[in-house]
């Protein structure tokens, strides 16, 4: 198992367990028990787990993992659901960008466009930046460490006085019945005023994510017009939101 694979599935595991030991890892992973220590050692020093003897207690539990680690995870597929909100957009649209992972991956797609843009993080803000065609507007506010996310008053005043074409929104749990949720609550009412402030909404996300539900409700299901997903999102999910009036494209 590729080192990469082999730490999502580490990361996966210790989503759902308090803690984990090194033998039930490298069962799970096919490595030497030697390999899951060392593995476990980098997480440590990432934050994401505290080492104990014999295995490792989960920082993960009701949270996300940090964003190096999420920016390297599923990167094809994330470049897939890029191309296909790229398709969404037309030139000049005023376009407000989520923070997250995936939707870093569509700022850089979006580089190439003539648009306006509202990034909700600073990877996205770099990626748009020095790109004579994108206006960049930045919100303000104060960024989260590792994340650099915008959160505060400041960010919420900015988008609450904005008027957009798309907001394009990360997910980091959705369903019919649970709506569009998110692991950390300061990112919430941003997220919300950016859902507020568009014209049109699009989320876009990793099957995995419908089968999670973060503590913070963003908006119910039925304030999204489009979600964009891969083909590992379970198609009853599908169906249950199709059936809500949401426009599924998968990719």
């Amino acid at each position: 198992m590729e080192s990469s694979e082999r730490t999502s599935t580490i990361v996966e595991r210790l989503r759902l367990a308090e803690r984990v030991t090194v033998a039930e890892l490298a069962e799970a992973t096919g490595c030497s028990e030697m390999t899951i220590r060392r593995d476990l050692d980098q997480l440590a020093e990432q934050g994401v787990l505290r080492r104990v003897r014999g295995g490792a207690v989960s920082f993960l539990r009701g949270h996300s993992a940090p964003f190096p680690l999420r920016e390297r995870d599923e990167v094809a597929v994330k470049q897939r659901l890029a191309a296909a909100v790229d398709e969404l957009i037309t030139d000049c649209e005023s376009v407000i960008l989520d923070s997250g992972t995936t939707t870093l991956e569509v700022a850089k797609r979006l580089a190439h466009r003539r648009l306006t843009a509202i990034p909700l993080d600073l990877h996205s803000a770099n990626a748009l930046s020095n790109v004579p065609q994108v206006d960049l507007l930045l919100p303000g506010g104060r960024t989260k460490p590792g994340e650099l996310s915008f959160t505060g008053h400041l960010a919420e005043a900015s988008l609450r006085a904005l008027r957009v074409d798309t907001t394009i929104l990360a997910v980091c749990g959705l369903s019919a019945k649970h709506g569009l949720t998110a692991h950390d609550l300061e990112e919430v009412p941003v997220k919300q005023a950016a859902v507020n402030a568009a014209q049109r909404v699009v989320a876009v996300c990793h099957g995995a994510k419908f089968a999670r539900t973060g503590l913070g409700l963003v908006c119910p299901v039925t304030d999204l017009d489009v979600v964009v997903t891969d083909t590992s999102a379970p198609e009853e999910a599908r169906a249950e939101l199709a059936a809500a009036g949401v426009e599924v494209r998968v990719v």
